[in-house]
């Protein structure tokens, strides 16, 4: 491509623009510049630069006449001032819901432990053993036992009688007996020699109070029963003495005649619907009724029947429990329940006969 010439005369620069006002060109090295004209700055006609480093103000608003040099801004209204915070809200604060569990919680436990002394005081029923010992302070020949005997103790062994509450025999003929007592048992005074031999079984003989029997009387028939040699000691399997202590340790088991009233008392929850006798603990109960008309089957026999009932429950206390009969017209075993009927046997008041 053919390149085009140059006007005559050379490179002579820049040419002006038709139009435009041609700008002067910078003065050469060296030539002494003109001073500044009015409203002209040093710095717009490339005048001196100020020495040292530039530092800005630390507040660029600082000479500003429509806001104050130093200080916040003014606000258009003042702050609230604030109450005093108590402690109550102190601890609401800080806590939180446990705030309001905590005092709920002790309430609750306050009440509960209240309603757990009231319940304790008011709803435990009294002891059968203060109940006995209050009625004896009442009767002045009724002995105070100590705990362990008293008619609510445990048994040792299950408790056995004759009779539930719904198969008792019919009624026997009216006698002259007491159908309730006072509650509260004696000891009958008195010992009596050891009856026969072996291993020795120290009986304690009890009366209740108020039911109008010799006690002696019964403590004496009771010994007659045991110390046969149809009893339980036949061949010198034990032997028995009557003893008048009532400290535990000083026998083996007691033989009380209660009242029918009372004998729920001292045999509870056996069932003897006051009718029959029974076992609990360490007593061989003997319902005074019993004692008094025996049962309609033994045909009026009242001693034999006194012998068979008092060789039942001691056999009961030794150890012993239930036998049916052995057969039609046999003699009936006398842990046989005979008080509710024969079952075919005769009659039988021996352990060994």
């Amino acid at each position: 491509m053919p390149v085009a010439a140059l006007p005559p005369g050379g490179d002579r620069g820049p040419q002006p623009v038709r139009g435009l006002p041609r700008v002067p060109p910078p003065p050469p090295r060296g030539a002494p510049r003109a001073a500044p004209g009015p409203g002209r700055s040093p710095s717009a006609t490339g005048g001196h630069r100020p020495t040292g480093p530039l530092v800005a103000r630390r507040d660029p608003l600082a000479d500003s006449p429509r806001r104050p040099a130093t200080g916040p801004h003014p606000l258009p209204h003042p702050l609230p001032r604030h109450r005093p915070v108590g402690r109550v809200r102190r601890f609401v604060a800080r806590y939180g819901w446990r705030a309001y569990a905590i005092p709920l919680l002790a309430v609750a436990t306050v009440l509960a432990l209240v309603d757990l002394v009231s319940t304790g005081r008011s709803g435990q029923p009294a002891s059968a053993s203060a109940v006995t010992g209050s009625r004896a302070a009442d009767t002045p020949s009724a002995a105070v036992e100590p705990p362990a005997s008293s008619p609510a103790a445990p048994p040792t062994a299950p408790a056995e009688g004759d009779a539930g509450p719904t198969d008792l025999p019919p009624a026997t003929a009216a006698t002259a007996y007491v159908e309730q007592g006072a509650g509260s048992v004696s000891v009958v005074p008195g010992s009596s020699a050891v009856y026969g031999s072996g291993p020795l079984q120290r009986f304690v003989v009890e009366v209740e109070d108020g039911i109008g029997v010799d006690g002696p009387a019964f403590a004496a028939a009771v010994e007659a029963t045991l110390g046969d040699p149809r009893s339980w000691g036949s061949g010198g399997r034990m032997s028995f003495q009557r003893v008048d202590t009532a400290e535990a340790g000083g026998y083996e088991f007691r033989v009380s005649l209660v009242s029918p009233g009372s004998m729920e008392r001292y045999c509870p929850g056996v069932g003897t619907g006051g009718y029959t006798s029974c076992r609990y603990g360490e007593r061989a109960v003997i319902n005074l009724a019993r004692w008094a008309t025996a049962v309609p089957h033994y045909d009026g026999d009242v001693a034999t029947y006194r012998q068979y009932v008092v060789n039942h429950e001691v056999g009961h206390a030794l150890g012993n429990g239930h036998e049916d009969c052995p057969g039609p017209g046999q003699l009936a075993p006398v842990m046989q329940q005979q008080t509710l009927g024969l079952d075919g046997c005769t009659r039988n008041a021996w352990p060994f006969p």
